[in-house]
Parts: C-alpha cells; structure tokens; sequence
C-alpha cells in the first residue's frame, strides 16, 4: 500500500509519497531551485510540496507559469484536486479572461496559474504587483532565455516581492553550460537539484524504456533527384563566389552556416552597399530554398517535396513572389525535379516501415496508443493519409496553431478535443509536429516512433518522455544512412550526454558555491553587459511617460521602458504605437512587419493618419532584415522609405532590437517633456475613407489588382456590383485587366463559398 502526503493544506490519501519528490522538494525550499528530472515523474507533485509549504508559513499567494492554455488548464484541474483550499481561491489567468476582471480575481486569489504573457502584461499595466507572491513555478523552465516572458516576470519578483522564492522545473534545461546558467540566471536560480533514471530513489518508478535506431536506404530513383538539386546548389555557390562571398564547406554547408552569412550580408546593407550585395542576398535565398528541399528528399519523402515544390512554385508566380522564386521556378534542373516528382511513384522507404512497426504494435496490443513525431506538416499529413488506409489503425493529424498556404492549424480548443479523444480510444495514433512535445496533456504511450532524429537535445528528451511513463514503452527513430539524418543522430545523443554529465556537476558545485562565486558570476555578467547597453536606469526616467497602444505590449520595447523607469500608460490608440508628447506620435515596424504592411496596402495609411494627427510624426523600423524580406524588391523598399519621409514628412529611425527602439523612444520622450516641457496627450484618429477610396480598397483587395487597375474597373462599370457582375470578355475589355486577371475576378466573384 502506498504511503500518502499528509499537509495541512494537502487532501488526504490524494498524493503518494515519494522519496525523491519530497527530496527535491527539499532543497527548493531552502533556496531558489532549477528541478531537472525525467518526464512523467511528478515535477507537478515537487512544486505542490512547495507552495503548500510556502503558503503555510508565509501565507499571501503562489503562482504557477506554463506555457499553454491547455497546460495552465491541466495544472488548474490537479491543484483543485489536491489542494485543500476553496476552488474560487484556485484560479486560471489566460488571455481569454477579461484583463479588468483579473485585476479583481488577482486581489482574491490564493493559487494562480496562468501563461507568462498574461502575468507580464498585467505587471506592465500596473492591473497586479508581484509584492505578495511567495512562490512562482516556472513550470518548462528551459524557455527563459532571450525575451521570453519568464524572464521579466522573475526579474520584477525579485525587485518587487516581500518575501520571493522561485523553482524552475524541467526534464532538459539544455546541453551547454551557457543555455544552463542563463536559464538559472534568468530566474534568479541560486542551485540545481537533478534526479535521473539510474537514481536509487527514482528506479522503483521508472519503466523500462527500450530505444531502438532503424537505419534505412535512400532509394536510386531519389537520389538522382537529390543529385538534380545538388547541380542547381553547385551552380548557385559558384554565383556567390564570382560575387565575393564564397562558401567552401559546401558539401557540409549546415543551416546554421547560411544563417551566418546572410547576418553578415544584412549588415553590409547599411550605409550604401554595392549592388552585388543585393545579388548575393537574393543568390543566398535559393541556396536556402533548395537547401531545404535536398533536407525533405533525403528524411521525408517525395510527398513532402511534392507539396513543398507546389508552395515554391505559388510563390513564385504570386504578385509577391520574390526574385529567388521566380528564378528557381524557371531554372531547368528545377523544373526538371519538379516533372520527376509528379511522375515518380516512388516514396520514402521511410512511410513503409512507419506502418510496419505501428501494425506490429497495436496488432499485439490492440489497446496501444501510439504518437509518430515528424519535423513537418506535410509529412504529418502524408503519415496520417498512408495509416487511415489499414484496418485497425485510427491516426489522426495533430499539428500547430498557426496556418499558411494550403495548410489551415489547430485551435487550442480543437488540439484539447484530439487529446481527449486519443486517451478514449477513438484515435489510437497521433501523428504529431513539436506542439506534443511539450505544453499538452498526452498520455503515457506504449509507442513513440520519430520518422527522423533531431539535433535539439531538449526536443528529443521530451519526446521520448511521452513513454515508459506508467509502463513499459518503446523508442523508435527511423534514420536514413548517408545522410543528414546521421549527423542530426550523433548531434542529439552527444548533446544528450554532455546535458546529462553537466547537470550532474552543476549540481555538485552549485552548493559549495551557494550565495557566493556563482552569483558573483552572474552578477558581474550582469555588470559588464549593462555597460555595453544603450542607456541604463536613471531616476530621472521615473518623470517620464510614454503611452503605449495596447497591442504593443506583445513586444519587449514595453518591457524595456519599464525596466528604465519610465511609466508607461498603456492605451488602445487609434494611430501611432507610441505617443511621446502633444505632439510627436511614433510607428514601429519590425522589418518584415514593414513588408508585410506594404504588400497589404496598410503602411501609407497608417502614415498618412499619423501625419495628419500630429505635428511630428516618426516611424521607427526594427531589425537589420529589411532589404532581405521576402516578397519585397529593395528597390521597392527604398522608394517606399523615400515616400514617407519626403511626401509625408515623417522623420526615419532605423534600430536594431527592441532595447535599441526603447532607448530611443526614451530619449525623445525626455527632450521633450523634461526639456522642452510639453505634455503627453493623445489625440488623433483614422481618418474615415470617402466613398470612391471605399470602393477601390475593395476591388483592389483581390489578388493582383493594384489600385490603378481598381480604379480603372470602377469607371469603367460604375460600380463594385457590376465590376463582380461582369463576365470574363467584359473584364478583359478594360485597360489594365488581362486574361488571368479577369480568369481571377470571375473565380472570386462566382466561386461557391466552401470552408
């Protein structure tokens, strides 16, 4: 019989007793705790003891940070169950929930679960203070790194908290020492707790896991595609070589090396760059793009290609396209790969030995559940339609949020509905992306099969954690010889090990060097990073205010200004993003934002409200990426820029990052309300289109119709009914309206609406 937990603030007979738990549960009591240990352990039960423990003796309230909705939901559900404490007092944060009415659920909350962003906008806003809370869980603490919300939230706790403690629970924090300590560092970590499967403690509730590799041969028939690839690869390096910017590893060249080189081009762009700078970019864009298609032949399948050509190809002849499109679409070995895979019946030996092993294993265990992990959609998609066709086998396709061409995503509602009907039987195998990697509530399963290794150790380790969990449970990883599959093989079990070897010595030295030389460390990284910044805190900032649109708080520029303490006044503003004084009103728009807003036809009307509004309009552009958007000539671009500031009169920033564009914005703000004394008011609004620009935004929202062949069509019908009205030899009639045009207008317009 098991023993249970016995807490006060615990239900009886409701947790069992574990050694280790109550080990961890320990040390994370004595000092803020990064808590590694292996999936389906009970990280949840260790951050339980915690808080009870916390709330005891130091009462106020505790938080727990995860990532999704789902798992906030999941969290939520246990805690209710467990805890003994009112359910009104037990409340979920996410950003469904009115923002007004968590500022009233925060003041009579006692257990707060919610998504960070939540948390960090309501801290930015001033709807909640973090002075009471006596224990934050970063539940998937690995992701605190760079700008995610953890770590502001943890920042602001320990500035702001009476009485703060913090435990950062994880089953893989990352291989390197540098990801480790910046996590711990994040967080405000001062020690490391770590638990593995060959722990006495924790052996009496681990499952056997067995992993086995099945390597697989590329067929002939796809090699002579991929040896079609590899000349237009050849062709293109040579290109960048004539144009100075050679690659001499380029049989090996790695994703990580092109990223590289296209930094370094981007940077070039500044000042004025000579035109084989633009070339080079542009050269770079199709390296990539086949690079990725010789990745899809050699670990995915011809399906995938085929689909991944299909979308090339509707880039390319889009109005947007880009110029490394349109060239590979009509590059001849291209073109040559793309008839070999329409014509080719052949698939990825692959697809086959994925519904071999999945029929051996729910043909011997009926009752089974199995998850088969693939990197992309379009594999996914290709897994799911081969399993639907054997009896027995009910899979069903579980991928991302968000959607693209031919490629619509899950809600998070239609993600909870899959799982709950994966765990009742009425799907027995998910065939799933990286969202099942973490963030949802998936049941332990008898079988994980990858269709290809991944480098990420933090991506392996979690998705073989979705076995051997309450029993038995078996690892499979398909991995094509001779091929990149091999070096993402060796990648991710070196870096498996060296993550493994790490933490036990981080956890060795983290307590000898408690209070001292670790935080030492990380202090003067602090330090010396803080003179290299931009501007640092003054208490002059605390004078200064900046309103904020609503919906930049999404973006760290807010976070930054608070961090400088500048009040910030958080607004939903009708034009501009920013507003500094009466009058200067300030537009951000991150590089691809940018692009993006001028393909859509939305930039020149934002300007153009923002210069009629205020006296000195600014538009701010974020990020070194600008003249390598796709869909967007620099050319294009640079008449764009021209525009605005010479026919509209808008002053041009150029920043890095969002610590660049907050120091901006702050240093305007305090010319002009600390020396010139202006007020910050917010005025302005859109101005309303007159009826004639009404209806030439309509017809210029269909595809391939600029506002010159709208306004052609409006006088030459008289109306947006009759433009939609017109047949096909009527629409050709008029000036600027060719045959696929028109073919466009009559689809639009006479097409049976179909979701």
């Amino acid at each position: 019989m098991p023993e249970y937990i016995r807490h006060p603030l615990i239900k009886e007979d409701t947790v069992e007793q574990r050694l280790y738990q109550l080990d961890l549960a320990g040390k994370a009591l004595d000092t803020s705790t990064l808590v590694v240990l292996p999936t389906g352990l009970g990280k949840t039960v260790i951050s339980l003891l915690v808080m009870a423990s916390r709330l005891e003796k130091y009462g106020g309230k505790v938080v727990v940070l995860s990532p999704t909705k789902p798992l906030v939901e999941q969290h939520a559900s246990f805690f209710k169950n467990v805890f003994k404490i009112p359910e009104e007092e037990i409340l979920t944060f996410t950003g469904s929930v009115d923002p007004a009415k968590r500022a009233d659920m925060w003041k009579r909350g006692k257990v707060i679960i919610s998504t960070p962003q939540v948390i960090e906008n309501d801290i930015l806003t001033r709807r909640i203070s973090l002075d009471d809370v006596t224990h934050i869980t970063f539940d998937e603490s690995h992701r605190a790194v760079g700008n995610y919300a953890y770590t502001y939230i943890a920042e602001k706790y320990f500035e702001t908290a009476k009485n703060p403690l913090c435990l950062g629970i994880t089953a893989s924090p990352g291989s390197s020492d540098e990801k480790i300590a910046e996590v711990c560092e994040s967080l405000h970590i001062e020690s490391v707790a770590v638990k593995t499967e060959s722990d006495k403690d924790v052996i009496p509730y681990i499952h056997k896991k067995e992993i086995e590799w099945k390597r697989i041969n590329l067929p002939d028939g796809m090699k002579d595609i991929k040896d079609l690839l590899d000349k237009v690869l050849e062709d293109r390096f040579k290109k960048l070589t004539e144009l100075g910017y050679p690659i001499y590893n380029q049989k090996y060249v790695s994703k990580k090396d092109l990223l590289s080189l296209q930094a370094k081009l981007q940077g070039e762009l500044r000042g004025l760059p000579e035109s084989s700078v633009y070339g080079a970019i542009s050269i770079l864009a199709e390296i990539m793009k086949v690079n990725h298609a010789v990745e899809i032949v050699e670990t995915q399948g011809l399906e995938s290609l085929r689909m991944y050509m299909e979308r090339l190809e509707n880039e390319a002849y889009s109005k947007s396209g880009s110029k490394a499109s349109k060239r590979l679409a009509e590059d001849l070995y291209i073109r040559q790969v793309a008839r070999r895979v329409k014509d080719c019946d052949l698939e990825h030996p692959k697809l086959e030995h994925v519904k071999k092993i999945v029929l051996e294993e729910l043909g011997g265990k009926p009752h089974s559940r199995v998850i088969v992990f693939a990197n992309y959609r379009d594999t996914a998609e290709m897994i799911t339609n081969a399993l639907s066709e054997i009896e027995g086998i009910r899979p069903v396709r579980f991928v991302g949020q968000a959607s693209k061409y031919k490629d619509k995503g899950l809600t998070q509602k239609q993600q909870v509905e899959i799982i709950e009907q994966f765990k009742a039987g009425d799907y027995n195998v998910l065939v799933a992306t990286s969202v099942a990697e973490e963030g949802l509530d998936i049941p332990s399963t008898n079988l994980v099969l990858f269709y290809e290794p991944i480098p990420s150790e933090i991506r392996s380790i979690q998705r073989k954690g979705r076995t051997g969990r309450k029993h038995e449970g078996r690892v499979v990883v398909l991995v094509t010889k001779g091929t990149r599959d091999e070096a993402y093989y060796w990648s991710s079990l070196s870096r498996e090990r060296k993550m493994q070897s790490n933490m036990k010595e981080l956890q060795a030295a983290m307590p000898a060097r408690k209070n001292s030389s670790i935080t030492e460390d990380f202090t003067t990284d602090i330090a010396d990073e803080q003179q290299k910044t931009l501007f640092q805190y003054d208490d002059d900032n605390k004078n200064i205010k900046i309103i904020v649109d609503q919906r930049e708080i999404r973006s760290s520029v807010a976070r930054n200004l608070d961090r400088n303490g500048t009040e910030i006044i958080v607004k939903t503003l009708e034009v501009g993003d920013y507003i500094l004084s009466d009058r200067i009103a300030v537009e951000r728009k991150e590089s691809q934002d940018f692009v993006s807003s001028l393909i859509d036809k939305k930039l020149f009307e934002q300007i153009a409200n923002l210069s009629r509004a205020y006296e000195k309009p600014v538009l701010i552009v974020e990020g070194e990426s600008l003249f390598n958007c796709s869909g967007m000539n620099p050319n294009a671009i640079q008449g764009a820029l021209s525009s605005i500031a010479l026919d509209f009169g808008v002053s041009l920033f150029y920043t890095r990052d969002a610590e660049d564009t907050a120091s901006l914005l702050l240093q305007i703000a305090k010319r002009e309300q600390a020396d010139e004394k202006r007020e910050v008011n917010m005025h302005g609004k859109k101005s309303a289109l007159m009826l004639p620009q009404q209806q030439e935004y309509v017809i210029s929202s269909i595809p391939d119709i600029g506002p010159k062949a709208a306004r052609s069509l409006l006088q030459h019908f008289g109306s947006v009914e009759d433009v939609m009205k017109a047949d096909y030899e009527e629409l050709i009639k008029v000036d600027n309206i060719g045959p696929k045009t028109a073919a466009r207008i009559r689809e639009i317009a006479g097409s049976e609406y179909k979701r």
